[in-house]
């Protein structure tokens, strides 16, 4: 649990999560209690500690994760106790203008019960001698087990490992789902990733599933760039002043695709001068509120581009978990190579520390 956010580093000194135990109700209508299987650290957790983004506190952070039903509220329809399901970090409402425009990942229901710390439902139901605790996105991961709406478990076939489906309800949406959803790469074009984190390294993943004949890969560090080789992208590129000149080198002309997955403003700008004329940047690295960008325009529209943001990899969860599942079962999506570390839950802060150093992919909590 989290109480307040901007503790100094090294976290494992400072200690900013806590174990807790914590008072949890049976679900109540439309909700669902879940014995977490495994959960993985985030950089968008990393973002609610350092205090980058302002979350109600306190609060259970985690918001990656699978694990198996343990019990059902009144009312839940699609879910059972033994079901094994994936957590989902945007409970998709299903009624309002957007999910109804077939928009779900811009749910302005889910988005609006996640910036209060509450679920779907309303309300918060975890509790520390009476105190209301905070779910961090609807999910609040980082527990043995967790209460959440029905619209945020995805189930998923019984079997898996829970290691391994607990990325997909983050890393793999955002990253795979921008590839194939957001950007739509097709057959045969050209994309490259600038920022090789999970969720840039799952794009690269998803640009493979895509049939893109070349995947240009780029990040300042070499073992990042080993492991996108390993997942599939045909080029590795260091992200230095010489990137461009390297990067039109292989790819005359530009890529069709450029997928921004670093949060950077050198990112962001590395990505948009490495498209085509008519291509198309998509930024999906998520910085910090504050930051800006002063775009020019008139390139904008001499090249012709498209810049689009991506969020939730424009997915919607119980359509496009179940279809990169399928994917993974057929080793098309071997997303468990993006997992660099398994932990314990008492080692979380000294996974922190490892997650701010740039040191890891995924790390997962093994519960």
């Amino acid at each position: 649990m989290l109480r307040k956010a901007g503790l100094p580093r090294p976290y494992v000194e400072s200690r900013p999560l806590e174990i807790v135990e914590l008072e949890l109700p049976d679900p109540g209508p439309g909700e669902v209690l879940v014995k977490v299987g495994a959960a993985s650290l985030c950089r968008s957790d990393l973002s609610v500690v350092n205090g980058a983004r302002v979350w109600p506190l306190p609060m259970v952070i985690g918001h990656e994760a699978a694990g198996t039903v343990a019990a059902v509220g009144r009312g839940v329809t699609g879910l059972v106790p033994g079901d094994d399901v994936v957590l989902v970090y945007l409970p998709q409402c299903g009624t309002c203008v957007r999910c109804r425009s077939g928009e779900a990942w811009l749910c302005d229901v889910g988005v609006a019960a996640n910036s209060l710390g509450e679920l779907l439902t309303g309300g918060t139901r975890l509790t520390l001698n009476g105190e209301p605790i905070h779910h961090h996105m609807g999910v609040a991961a980082f527990a043995e087990y967790t209460l959440v709406a029905e619209a945020s478990a995805v189930k998923v076939p019984p079997g898996l490992a829970a290691a391994d489906t607990c990325i997909f309800g983050c890393a793999v949406l955002c990253g795979a789902g921008t590839a194939l959803n957001t950007a739509g790469v097709s057959d045969g074009e050209s994309v490259a990733v600038v920022g090789l984190g999970a969720v840039g390294l799952s794009a690269v993943l998803g640009a493979r599933v895509a049939g893109a004949r070349r995947i240009v890969a780029i990040d300042r560090l070499e073992t990042k760039l080993a492991a996108a080789m390993s997942l599939g992208a045909t080029d590795a590129v260091v992200a230095d002043d010489a990137a461009p000149g390297r990067i039109a080198g292989l790819v005359p002309g530009g890529v069709d695709h450029a997928i921004e997955a670093s949060g950077t403003l050198e990112g962001f700008d590395l990505a948009a001068g490495l498209v085509r004329r008519g291509g198309t940047v998509t930024t999906l690295g998520l910085p910090g509120p504050g930051v800006s960008h002063d775009l020019g325009l008139a390139p904008l529209v001499a090249r012709g581009i498209t810049i689009r943001g991506s969020y939730l990899g424009s997915c919607v969860t119980h359509r496009d978990i179940p279809r990169f599942i399928e994917l993974h079962q057929k080793g098309r999506l071997p997303v468990d190579k993006l997992v660099s570390h398994h932990i314990q839950l008492e080692d979380i802060n000294t996974a922190l520390d490892r997650l701010a150093d740039g040191e890891a992919l995924r790390q997962v909590i093994d519960f």
